[in-house]
């Protein structure tokens, strides 16, 4: 897909033959990651078993390297299936967030002009 920001050429932290992995660029918490299937697919229903054992493959991956760089206390694993649930790209993807003691996510305001 042309238009889809993620079918581009953009810098990838870790991949692997059915999956890559890039940092957020409107990060919730340090080290917000986003794994994505390399074929465009709508959302990850529509992902294959390989292409769900690649990204589950990529999450551990990024969960250890998230681990030794920022050290979080706990992690959310975030998956939003159409635009109702807050999907922005249209293009399937799994967001890894490191969580800290104390921190206090601001959804609504990393979310704000997307959903309204």
């Amino acid at each position: 897909m042309p238009d889809c920001v993620f079918c581009k050429n953009i810098p990838r932290i870790m991949e692997n033959d059915l999956a890559y992995a890039v940092y957020d660029i409107r990060p919730l918490s340090k080290g917000h990651t986003l794994i994505i299937p390399r074929r465009h697919i709508r959302d990850i229903f529509e992902a294959t078993r390989e292409e769900f054992n690649a990204i589950q493959q990529l999450l551990g991956h990024m969960k250890n390297s998230v681990e030794k760089e920022h050290t979080p206390d706990g992690y959310n694993i975030w998956i939003n299936c159409g635009e109702a649930a807050g999907q922005i790209v249209m293009h399937a993807h799994v967001h890894l967030i490191p969580r800290y003691k104390g921190e206090v996510l601001h959804i609504r305001e990393h979310l704000k002009g997307n959903i309204e």
